[in-house]
Order: C-alpha cells, then structure tokens, then sequence
C-alpha cells in the first residue's frame, strides 16, 4: 500500500503542474485501490488530538505568510510559508509528528502534499485550521 500512495502522491504531483501523459489501465486501477484504502480523515489531526498528544510532543508549523503569522498563531509554532516547506525541510523532523495549519487548511494541505511526496509520512494538517483552533 505504500508503493501505491507514493504512486498516487506523484500522480496528483504531475497532474498539478499540468504535465500530461497517456493513460494507463493499470496505473489506474492502482490508484484507485490506493483511493478506496485511504480514509478520509487521512493526513488530518483535530485539535483534541493535538492537546491529548501535547503540543510539546509535536511541531507545529504555521505556513502562512510572515505577515499573518505575526498577527497570531498556535502555541510554539514556526513559521515556514507553504512555498517554502521544500526548502526548508532541514527544518522539518521525520521523527516527530508535524502539524501543518493555514487560516482554513488549504494552504497547508498543499504543503503536507508537497512533503509527503518526498517521503515524510509524521505530518499532518490541523482539521479547520487557524480559524477552527480559535
């Protein structure tokens, strides 16, 4: 099942940056499995999931603009704006879970795409983002 995700992830990646390739039955069929397997809650923490898990226990990352960040965030997050999460992956543990928000989740969703597609499998993007945490 991970060889199909990291499958889909790239698909999803390609389709993206509006590169094209032609169809594959097979491929297809692969990435669907991988669909129907995926809960829906895949890649999301609630807000009682972070607090039951403690926030010291985690990285929480804000990837909205500096701008935003400074005007308030979570508790002990960072600031990486979501088109920065690549090259500041150095920053970024795979030994701890890591906890992505935006205002609403989309902005973050988009950066935990970008990291699980080179291999991170510890993040997650806060359910209602910004937003729902207040």
């Amino acid at each position: 099942m991970h060889m199909l995700r990291n499958i889909f992830l790239t698909l999803m990646f390609i389709s993206i940056t509006n590169l094209s390739f032609a169809e594959d039955t097979s491929l297809a069929e692969e990435i669907n499995d991988y669909m129907e397997f995926t809960s829906y809650s895949d890649g999301t923490i609630t807000q009682a999931q972070i607090e039951a898990l403690g926030m010291e226990n985690l990285l929480i990352i804000d990837s909205r603009s500096e701008a935003r960040f400074t005007e308030g965030h979570l508790p002990k997050a960072m600031n990486i704006e979501w088109r920065q999460t690549l090259n500041e992956r150095d920053k970024i543990p795979k030994d701890k879970i890591v906890v992505l928000y935006c205002d609403s989740g989309l902005l973050s969703s988009k950066a935990h795409f970008a990291l699980k597609l080179v291999g991170y499998e510890n993040v997650r993007v806060l359910l209602g983002g910004y937003q729902g945490w207040q």
